[in-house]
């Protein structure tokens, strides 16, 4: 799946690689010992989802703009703030195999790391001649900053419905995706009704990517996933497949599941996969991304067919087709 979505991405390459200059220019600092926790943080990058979606939806609306080549680098840096955020937040020790910034150089660099990103991203936004960016942008990090609050609000909440649950998602991981797709396609011209389709491809694709994401946290393998597992556990996030567990298993099981959620066993992330894993909870989790990948290639069904179009198919199926 890997090979393919890259193989689809080579009608964006150039500005793939425009995105990258622009991402280590920005960021640049005359302080070595910034430009080090740069460098490291931008092992996280991945697959630049993000930069990704607001290019390919670009393309498939239109004609790519040194705008489009701007945002995209914006969102990039968004997305990496809230992943150095996010490691503090959970404690976590690996991120894409390697150390994160909390682990290597402690929750203070992490923190202003993360500061950092978000300034330049905000600097870079304002060399645009339109505000429209940055004040959507602006909006969806708000909305991001909402939703690990109200997570945080809601941690060991063991009667945790699944609507407040979408709710978090939503905001923590989904709105910043819909955002991406909608950018992409207004700097193309594209019109309302366009622009609104595709933010309905991203906000579904960012749901799924969360519940997928959430998954794999419980029963995925650490060298393939490659990052702490077992966080949303110890930090007392409830995901879907517990919700659902916990609504749907026999009531001995789910006692014994607020047990091990509330103990201090240090086995306990263990001990809740095997009580899961043989429940439906994972199917319905799994089925639930599922629609959720449906709605976002129904979204963008009356879009051209080209390799923009694809790619973005293509990355919608790659949510929930992720090694485990």
């Amino acid at each position: 799946m890997t090979t393919a979505l890259a193989s689809l991405t080579d009608c964006i390459r150039p500005n793939l690689e425009a995105v990258e200059r622009l991402f280590h220019s920005e960021l640049q600092s005359d302080l070595a010992c910034v430009n080090t926790l740069v460098k490291h943080v931008s092992r996280f990058r991945g697959k630049m989802l993000r930069p990704c979606l607001v290019l390919l939806a670009g393309k498939a609306c239109g004609e790519l703009t040194d705008a489009h080549n701007v945002v995209a680098t914006v969102v990039e840096m968004v997305h990496m703030a809230t992943l150095v955020h996010d490691d503090v937040l959970d404690e976590a020790e690996l991120r894409r195999k390697g150390a994160t910034i909390n682990h290597l150089r402690g929750n203070e660099a992490a923190v202003l790391l993360g500061d950092y990103l978000i300034s330049h991203s905000y600097h870079l936004c304002s060399s645009l001649d339109s505000q429209y960016a940055s004040r959507l942008i602006g909006k969806t990090t708000n909305e991001v900053c909402e939703g690990e609050l109200l997570q945080i609000d809601n941690r060991n909440n063991l009667d945790l419905g699944e609507e407040t649950y979408v709710q978090i998602i939503t905001r923590k991981t989904a709105v910043l995706t819909a955002t991406c797709c909608a950018l992409g396609a207004r700097f193309a011209g594209a019109d309302e009704a366009r622009v609104s389709r595709l933010e309905l491809f991203g906000l579904s694709l960012g749901q799924a990517f969360q519940i997928q994401d959430d998954i794999l946290d419980l029963i995925g393998d650490v060298s393939t996933v490659g990052k702490t597992l077992g966080s949303d556990i110890e930090k007392g996030k409830m995901t879907l497949p517990m919700i659902h567990f916990l609504r749907t298993a026999p009531p001995e099981h789910r006692t014994l599941l607020r047990s091990l959620l509330s103990s201090a066993d240090s086995d306990k992330v263990e001990k809740i996969r095997n009580l899961i894993l043989p429940s439906k909870s994972i199917a319905y989790a799994s089925q639930k991304a599922r629609q959720l990948v449906d709605r976002a290639q129904n979204a963008i069904a009356d879009l051209p067919d080209g390799e923009a179009r694809r790619a973005l198919d293509t990355m919608a199926e790659f949510c929930v087709t992720r090694p485990m």
